[in-house]
């Protein structure tokens, strides 16, 4: 694992204005559902990633866009709640608003809103040149647009500071991406996009691994549908697979807080089997509410 300690990040990435919804049943086309239970939220996978490192005892600077509204006022608010230094949140058009629909056996559907203004732009990415240069670390969030990442990219592997990815990028800018970051890590459908085949099973998870890490990364986490998670580096090979017992109402910000745990811990130069463990428990804990907002504090000792 990385011996680097990590302990200044900047998260690229979306930061939104969250609606999750909880109800008995998802209503069929023309019909209405009784909502059980209703939670305002701040979110998104960038803010989610920024707070979620924040608990785990990182200092943290989110750089995304939110409205220049009263909506985008009140998610900047809630960053500095979390202690996540906001220098870099540009203010433009209208906040990204996501809406989560979850029933009783965690099955969802996801409504987004995100205007082209919500999006990072590769200026965006300059003005915040500064805090790239003071971090360890640069964490970026693959929704965001290939070219602003690049940007992101270069500018943290010219500063020394480990670069760590988070999903899969436009085709356009892949390969350069996933060849500049330390640490790769992405859902099954993701990995599905960079490697070329479906991850459907344990062979096809190693694989994928392999073939991630040829191209550059030392650690990458990708997901096996519907089974576990498996994490790669030079130490080998490890996986976590969903346990039974495990409680899920609402699957959303499970991964970013996987990607959360994953970065820290390797961050901390922490073994693979420890560094898989603190990730699928922070991802298990995530899911265990409704909402995606992590709440991690505690998790590690420094």
């Amino acid at each position: 694992m990385t011996p680097t300690r990590i302990d200044r990040l900047v998260v690229f990435g979306q930061i939104a204005q969250d609606l999750a919804l909880a109800v008995d049943e998802l209503p069929a086309v023309g019909a209405s559902a009784d909502v059980g239970e209703a939670r305002w939220l701040l979110g998104g996978k960038g803010a989610n990633q920024a707070v979620g490192l924040r608990q785990l005892g990182a200092g943290v600077a989110a750089v995304g866009v939110v409205g220049d509204d009263a909506i985008g006022a009140a998610m900047i608010a809630a960053l500095e709640r979390d202690g996540v230094d906001v220098a870099g949140v540009v203010r433009r058009g209208a906040t990204s608003v996501l809406l989560d629909v979850v029933d009783p056996d965690a099955d969802r559907m996801l409504f987004e809103h995100t205007p082209a203004s919500a999006l990072l732009t590769p200026d965006d990415v300059e003005r915040a040149a500064r805090s790239v240069r003071e971090a360890d670390a640069v964490c970026l969030q693959a929704q965001q647009p290939g070219d602003a990442l690049l940007v992101a990219a270069r500018l943290a592997r010219r500063s020394g500071s480990l670069v760590a990815l988070d999903g899969a990028p436009d085709a356009a800018f892949a390969e350069e991406l996933v060849s500049c970051a330390h640490i790769v890590r992405a859902d099954a459908a993701e990995a599905e996009m960079l490697v070329g085949f479906a991850l459907s099973d344990l062979a096809a998870g190693r694989e994928a691994c392999r073939l991630l890490r040829e191209r550059g990364p030392s650690v990458v986490a990708v997901q096996v549908k519907g089974e576990g998670d498996l994490v790669a580096s030079t130490a080998g090979t490890t996986f976590r697979p969903y346990g039974q017992d495990e409680t899920v109402v609402d699957r959303t910000g499970g991964g970013d807080a996987f990607f959360a745990g994953l970065v820290r811990a390797t961050g901390l130069g922490w073994s693979l089997e420890r560094t898989a463990d603190l990730a699928a428990r922070a991802a298990a804990s995530v899911v265990a509410r409704l909402g995606g907002r992590p709440d991690l504090v505690g998790m590690i000792a420094d």
